[in-house]
């Protein structure tokens, strides 16, 4: 629970713990945008890879322009922001994502934000957390999305960096000291009982607007996002099973069966690494419940269907919608005891 401000009665103070989740975590965009609409004051922020990412655009003051940038982005503008590199740490560098980022924000540091924010990452060879709260935006931003095996790390002196999911995929206790009326987590790696789509959580007009769009993906060959591209399916076979050897024509014989087992690989790595991240995020919450909590199911959406941006934000939106009504008609139950 955050830390009850004596100066501040009016209970509209908020702290936010945004957790991480891929794609899943343009949900953060929409919560924010309730809390704005509905006159709450956004004190504070932690935030882990892509609660990160969100967290440090919101306090530079350009989550609009970045709102308005991913809403724009289609499948095939995605893969165009894949930069392939054939480093062992990763198949990614994620070069091209920073440098949008980098439009925004420039060489802003932490300390200089008019909100407060802690991003996290995690440092493999001292195996611990690592909080930044202070120095340049961009790398802690960088290090914190740096999954495992898929982006590139950040290194830093003896520090080897990557996404702070690893070991703190939603940061309640960088929040907790915050000076706030009420801390609200947000945790998108929920597991559910049963499988939820996205679509079954929107409100009717906004599936049926996320069906249409999806349907025109599909018309436009878009209908497999975890094909990516050849190239990304060329870096993990590589990450995988190596530069390899023997004679050329065995090599191209076998590619297409190498490309599959590689890209199942990955796919495999993802789905453990969300699932641990899940667990780990539940066993963290029990440790420092927030006042509320926002869960979004793993199950909406892949971790890297980035070009689901627009139906992402309205999710977040509607259910912060409900988990604020949820509050307030308690608030307002125990103003009339």
């Amino acid at each position: 629970m955050a830390e009850r401000s004596p100066d501040e009665d009016t209970g509209r103070r908020v702290v936010l713990a945004l957790g991480s989740g891929g794609a899943r975590g343009y949900a953060h965009i929409g919560i924010i945008e309730e809390l704005e609409a509905r006159g709450y004051e956004i004190v504070a922020l932690s935030g882990c890879s892509m609660g990160a990412l969100v967290a440090g655009i919101y306090a530079a003051g350009e989550l609009d322009a970045y709102r308005d940038w991913v809403c724009r982005l289609d499948y095939f503008d995605v893969l165009r922001l894949v930069d392939v590199t054939w480093s062992p740490m990763g198949a990614m560098k994620a070069s091209k994502v920073m440098s949008k980022l980098e439009e925004l924000v420039g060489d802003t540091l932490i300390e200089d934000l008019p909100v407060p924010v802690t991003t996290v990452a995690t440092d493999l060879t001292r195996q611990r957390e690592v909080w930044f709260q202070s120095g340049s935006l961009l790398q802690a931003i960088r290090a914190s999305i740096a999954v495992p095996g898929v982006i590139t790390p950040v290194y830093r002196g003896a520090q080897v960096l990557v996404d702070g999911g690893l070991l703190n995929p939603l940061p309640v206790m960088p929040a907790v000291g915050a000076r706030a009326d009420f801390l609200m987590a947000v945790n998108a790696t929920a597991h559910t009982s049963r499988p939820v789509t996205l679509e079954s959580l929107l409100p009717p007009e906004e599936a049926a607007e996320e069906q249409a769009r999806e349907a025109e993906r599909d018309r436009a060959g878009a209908v497999d996002f975890t094909g990516w591209m050849e190239g990304v399916r060329g870096a993990t076979r590589r990450l995988f099973d190596g530069l390899g050897s023997g004679d050329e024509d065995d090599a191209e014989k076998g590619k297409q069966e190498r490309d599959r087992h590689a890209w199942g690989r990955l796919d495999m790595m993802l789905a453990s690494f969300d699932i641990a991240q899940g667990a780990i995020a539940n066993y963290r919450l029990a440790g420092y419940p927030p006042d509320v909590l926002v869960e979004i199911p793993k199950t909406v959406c892949g971790a890297y269907e980035f070009h689901r941006a627009e139906a992402l934000i309205c999710l977040g939106r509607h259910l912060a919608k409900d988990a604020l009504d949820r509050r307030e008609r308690e608030l307002d139950m125990r103003g009339k005891t």
